[in-house]
This record gives structure tokens, sequence and C-alpha cells, in this order.
């Protein structure tokens, strides 16, 4: 009889960190051990907090192990597993002291600041089950929501129930999912098709990999869903090729939905056929565009298509499609079998239910969080995310990745979601969140994200194809002590124009990074082209190196260790940098013991 289960995360984070190598060095210590048969070995999606991976969760006691390595695997199993005893050392412990206040108690995943004050609806079985076995989907209730629609609901209930659920696409666009699901229902019977977008692009986000890793039943659950809704029989999953353990459990999943019945024809005995198919993308943003992922899938180079006509009307090979991504299916069972009311009670009035986001950069906690939309930036920063390390003053956080904007550290306490984003020029975008502190330049940020959407841009439409790349120009002669106030007007109107002329949402929002970074920090361009000066330090062609003399020890490592010779001063007094020489490669800050040498 199974006593104890051992979950191990199998996400991709934790996976390039040696997830794999613990479960077989688990599986050997249970069985050296004589535990075949009492403790089971469970891989799973992701936990959340990848920062702190590898993963190790032990239930029913529900203890969280974090950073565990393969020679931490015996103290486990005979500590732990055999003894009954906690190995200390390893416990997470970013909890309240009143939480830990009893002896011995230990710490399990929702008693940690990271996840107590989260709500997963979309990640609900993301580091639960195991995504490879359908049975223990269905022990989750899963495919409960498809039954309950083919033998209980017509195609106007389902539509009804998500339109009233207030569900909102996760994609970025916003659009309201139960209005599009309407319109390819109502275009006349024949084939139609539901296509899910999981061609996830933006630089930092990884939301809707880790669903597909974690819970892939469930977007094959929602897509027939949608299918019955819509009167769609075929699915297309269009995933980038870079999600390899992605694409091995979507396989793994439709081939074991259609043994079970739950793919394929008359579904449930209720005359319904649906069946669904996996198309690898090739790594192109503008494949997350729908109608260049329709392209993609269709076996023609990915470029969007005028519109209208919408997918609705003429998607996929030219008939009817609806088509949303990851995060937008997983809400859909949770909300049939729970009801809209229960998925709009959360969140705010135009915004409903939560939203996952992937939290990196300049922050302790790393990691993937879903919260209910309205929640501020700070409850997501400080208190999820464990605020800014180092001792660093937060000072914005880009959201949207390359088609999105940034949020200064003034409007830390707006609400996130749609409409709040909006009105400050961001956009939620797909989820990505990355968090900047004071050691950032918002100009350089910029000059990043145009760089990623010049590579790109399918270079279908001029003002995208050309106008990116000029406004690259600019931002690359400001950066390098070249620029002028008129290239700050110049960048802005061109930012606009591209905005407003682009054919498709890659180069209609390719500018957002330089807007929002104008709105908000217009005062770092002006010391860049007036004041030649980098605020942040961060471009190299600015900086000058110095030595404060009064801190100098004359301890010659900084001399020693300058690749150009730059450097020059005797033993036991202050050395002198020839600012001619440096090529400001940071080697001497990086080898002063006294902080005797800064860059400005």
């Amino acid at each position: 009889m199974i006593r104890s289960q051992v979950l191990i995360c199998g996400g991709t984070g934790c996976t390039s960190s040696g997830s794999k190598v613990l479960m077989s060095t688990f599986e050997e210590e249970i069985k050296k051990n004589g535990l075949e048969e009492e403790v089971k070995i469970v891989p799973t999606g992701c936990f959340g907090l990848c920062e702190k991976g590898p993963v190790v969760i032990v239930y029913p006691e529900g203890t969280f192990y974090s950073h565990v390595a393969k020679d931490d695997v015996a103290e486990i199993v005979s500590e732990h597993l055999l003894k009954g005893r906690l190995v200390d050392r390893l416990v997470y412990k970013d909890v309240d002291e009143s939480v830990v206040a009893e002896a011995g108690k230990t710490v399990s995943l929702n008693d940690t600041n990271f996840y107590k004050t989260q709500k997963r609806v979309a990640l609900r079985n993301c580091g639960l089950i195991n995504p490879e076995v359908i049975d223990e989907y269905i022990a989750m209730d899963g495919y409960a929501a498809l039954g309950k629609v083919l033998t209980e609901m017509t195609p106007e209930d389902v539509i009804k129930c998500v339109s009233d659920s207030g569900l909102r696409g996760r994609g970025g666009g916003g659009f309201p999912t139960g209005r599009k699901w309407s319109f390819t229902a109502a275009q006349p019977k024949g084939q139609k098709y539901v296509v899910c977008n999981a061609d996830e692009g933006d630089p930092g986000a990884f939301m809707d990999r880790s669903v597909l890793e974690g819970d892939p039943h469930c977007i094959v659950e929602a897509m027939t869903i949608c299918g019955y809704a819509t009167g769609a029989s075929e699915g297309y999953i269009y995933v980038r090729a870079e999600y390899p353990i992605a694409v091995k459990r979507l396989q793994i999943a439709i081939k074991q939905a259609r043994e079970y019945g739950l793919l394929g024809k008359n579904i449930f005995d209720s005359g319904f056929d649906f069946d669904l198919h996996i198309r690898l993308g090739a790594g192109a943003f503008v494949c997350g565009e729908e109608t260049a992922l329709m392209t993609s899938i269709e076996g023609n180079r990915g470029e969007p298509r005028p519109r209208p006509p919408f997918p609705a009307v003429k998607g996929l090979f030219g008939k009817p499609t609806t088509e949303n991504n990851v995060e937008t299916f997983a809400n859909i069972p949770q909300i049939i079998l729970k009801g809209a009311e229960w998925f709009a009670s959360m969140g705010t009035e135009r915004s409903k239910g939560t939203k996952v986001f992937a939290l990196g950069g300049k922050i302790a906690n790393t990691g993937l969080v879903e919260i209910p939309m309205g929640t501020t930036l700070r409850e997501i920063i400080e208190d999820i995310g464990g605020g800014v390390p180092n001792g660093k003053k937060f000072k914005a956080a880009q959201t949207g990745g390359p088609s999105g904007g940034c949020i200064p550290a003034s409007l830390i306490d707006t609400p996130i979601d749609y409409d709040n984003l909006t009105a400050i020029g961001c956009m939620m975008g797909s989820g990505g969140l990355i968090v900047m502190d004071e050691d950032n330049c918002m100009v350089d940020i910029a000059k990043f994200f145009l760089d990623f959407t010049v590579d790109e841009s399918c270079g279908k439409c001029a003002p995208c194809r050309i106008g990116t790349m000029r406004m690259k120009e600019i931002l690359e002669k400001i950066t390098s002590g070249n620029g002028t106030l008129e290239d700050i007007d110049k960048l802005e109107e061109l930012a606009n124009y591209i905005k407003a002329n682009s054919l498709c949402g890659l180069g209609q929002t390719a500018p957002n990074p330089v807007l929002a970074t104008l709105k908000f920090f217009r005062e770092e361009y002006i010391a860049h082209v007036v004041e030649k000066r980098c605020p942040a330090g961060v471009c190299k062609a600015l900086l000058n190196y110095s030595i404060i003399a009064d801190k100098c020890k004359g301890c010659t490592k900084c001399a020693r260790n300058c690749p150009v010779g730059a450097i020059t001063g005797s033993v036991k007094n202050p050395h002198v940098i020839d600012t001619t020489k440096c090529i400001k490669c940071g080697a001497c800050i990086s080898n002063c013991n006294f902080g005797a040498i800064v860059k400005g």
C-alpha cells in the first residue's frame, strides 16, 4: 500500500537542473531501502517556484524541498521516508513566522509567501499530477466538463456560459472569448476548425509551455468543448519545436484520449466527432499572430493576412476557425464545471478571472504565478516575488514583452488588468513580466526589444519592415553618444506612424517599448543625448571609469588585471585610469576589493 508520494518537477526548468537524474536516484534509493511498495515517485509539471529548482514535494505531509541535488536523495529517503524526520536544511522556509511557530511543523507549498495569495485556475493541476497519465487527470475531474457539455448542454448553452464568465483572450488581445466562439458558430454548417496558439515567442515568457508540460489533457478537453460549441470537427495545436517536453506530452495526451474514446468518432455516444493534430512551429515570432499561424499550418511561409475577412469567417484552409491561446483554453473546463458566476466572481468589473505571469528579471522568486485580475504590481513584486534582490530599488516592470510597455516605480500600485494597463500606455500581453532595477537603462531596454522585433519581422509590410529598422538605428545612435534632441522627436513620430499603419499585431505593437520608455523615462533619453551620459551606467560608449583616490589602497590588483594596461600607479599609492586606453570592460571594478572604482 502506498503511504507516501514523492512529486518531482519534470518541467523544462527543473529538467535542465537535473530532475531526471533525481528521479532515477530516488528510484534506486527507494529500492535499496525496500520501500518500493510504500513510496511512489510521481514526475509532474512546473510547481511555479522555478528559482528554487529542482523541487521535490513529499506527500501526504506536503513537505517542500528546494534546490535538491543528487547527493541529497539518500538523506531524504533514509531520514524522511524511512524514519519520518524532515531534512531541515533542504526545507523551503520563506514563510511567516507564525506558520512555523509549532515545533517540528512541516512547511507545505501553500504555506509559502509565494503561493498563499495566488489563485490557481489555469495552473490548477500543474505540479499535482503526472501529465503523462490520463487517469490522474480524470481523478482531478478531468473530462467531466466535456461529458457535461455533450450530455447536458447545447452548443448555444456552452457559448453563453463562456460569454457570461467574462473570459477574455489571454494571448494579449483580450477579446471576449464567448463572442469569438459565437462568430464561428454563426457560420453555415460545414468544415470548421479549432486552433490552439502555443507559439509562445516573447522573451522571458513560459506560461503556455508550463501548462502544456504540466496539464496537456486540459487543452485537449477544452479544444474539444470549443469544437462542439462552434460546430468544428477538427483542431490543430500549433506549438513551437523548441518545446520538446511539451510536444511529447501533448502527443501522449492525444493518443491516450483517443484510446479512451475522448477524441475521435462519436464521443460519449453523443454523435459528436472531433480530433486533434499537432503542428510544429520553427520559432518565428510573427506566427504568434493568428492569421500568420494559420498560414504556417497550411504549409506556407508564416505571414499575416489582411483582415477582414476574419478567421471566424475565413480562417484555416479558408474555413471558419476559432483560435485561442493555451491559457485561454486552460480556463474552459473549470468554467463549465463550476459555472460562469464562479469565474466572474474573481477579478475586476471588465477583467474577470485570473492571469498567469512568468515572473523574471531582477526578482528574488523567479517563476510562474497566477493571480486574480486586479492584483497590484506591488503585491506581485514584493509579496509573491520576494522583492528586488541585493538591496536595489525597483525601477520598472516590462509587461507583454516586445509588444508591451513598462510600468514605472511610480505606478507600482496599479491594479493589473486589461483596462488599467491600457490606460497607462502598456498592455497585458501574453503574460511575461520582467522586473528591472536601478541598474537597468531604459533606453537600452527599448533597443533590446527593437532588436528582437527587427529580427522577427516577416517583412510583408513596409511600416514594420523598414520602420522598426529605422527606430533601431536611432536608438543605436542615441546609446552610442551621437544622438540629438531631434532624434528623440523623430523616434516618437516614427513609432506612432508604425503603430498606426502596420499590417498585423506584431508591427502595430512593436513601438510600444519605445513609446512607454519615452513616456515614463524621457529624462534618460535626454541624459544620453544632452549630457552624453547613461544614468544607469549600462551604455558602454557613454561610460567613463575612474578611481576614487581616498578609497584606493594601492594594492595594484586592478592594474594587474587590466587587459590593455590602462591603469597605472605604485604600490600603496592611489592608481589612475587612462581613459584614452580604457576599453570599458569592467575588469577593474570586478577585481577591486575596496569599492574604489566607479563608472558613470
